[in-house]
């Protein structure tokens, strides 16, 4: 296998991960809005802590979004520039995968409901079933309102992502699946372990070649609005107080 590094800045987590053979360096923290400032200078520890240099990478990986406008586009574009800086190919990650894989790594699931703030009142989702060594579609990722959420085949789901953390996006996810979702994993933060572990498995099973030229690095966007009207913002608001008044 050759040593991959992998990025994910999708949320407010920026997470930095090399994995050489079978040892995995990581670096997380919580950036804010700092990811820009905090990335280079991680990276450079990360490095250091591995006895490795860009230069020793196979690939480069990446957490391609859905997310973060702002965060999906700074793993993009770093991965780019450090790809075609050192002729290195890139494996993009969806973020909604790295969620799943995050899911089994911790909990053993192999049927994982992804489902991620996507503000707005809106909610990333994506479903995944454990297949033959690797994860499998069993719902695309997708942007959806409360009310729109997709049908979802069996039992035994596994919920992860920043939507079960949000009160009325977990109480439209409860109401939607009912006793569907097994388990649930609260507080979860997408991972550039779990993104090198995706890609580290892409390259074992379809080889070297099935990474792309850094050329083609792109984010996954599921969204193009990416602000709310006033009337938007004034009918949001209203829907959360009325939720606050019936919990009470």
């Amino acid at each position: 296998m050759p040593n991959l590094l992998a990025l994910e800045t999708s949320t407010e987590r920026l997470s930095l991960a090399i994995l050489r053979g079978e040892h995995l360096f990581v670096r997380e923290v919580d950036a804010g809005q700092r990811h820009s400032e905090l990335t280079l200078p991680l990276l450079h520890e990360l490095f250091a802590e591995s006895g490795l240099k860009l230069a020793d990478m196979g690939a480069i990986a990446f957490g391609q979004g859905p997310g973060s406008f702002t965060g999906v586009r700074i793993a993009c574009g770093l991965t780019q520039g450090m790809a075609l800086g050192s002729a290195k190919p890139v494996v993009p990650v969806p973020t909604q995968m790295a969620m799943a894989e995050q899911a089994r790594r911790v909990s053993g699931a192999d049927k994982v409901l992804v489902a991620l703030d996507a503000r707005m009142n809106e909610i990333y989702f994506a479903a995944y079933r454990w297949n033959d060594s690797r994860w499998q579609e069993a719902v695309a990722p997708m942007l959806v309102k409360p009310g729109e959420l997709p049908e979802l085949q069996g039992q035994d789901w596994h919920g992860i992502g920043s939507a079960f953390d949000v009160a009325l996006l977990s109480a439209a996810l409860a109401a939607r699946y009912g006793d569907s979702i097994s388990a649930t994993t609260l507080g979860a933060l997408p991972s550039a372990r779990d993104v090198a572990t995706i890609a580290a498995r892409q390259i074992e099973q379809h080889g070297i070649a099935s990474a792309l030229h850094a050329s083609q690095a792109a984010p996954l966007y599921l969204r193009n609005k990416v602000a709310m009207t006033i009337e938007e913002r004034r009918e949001h608001h209203a829907s959360k107080e009325n939720a606050k008044e019936k919990a009470a």
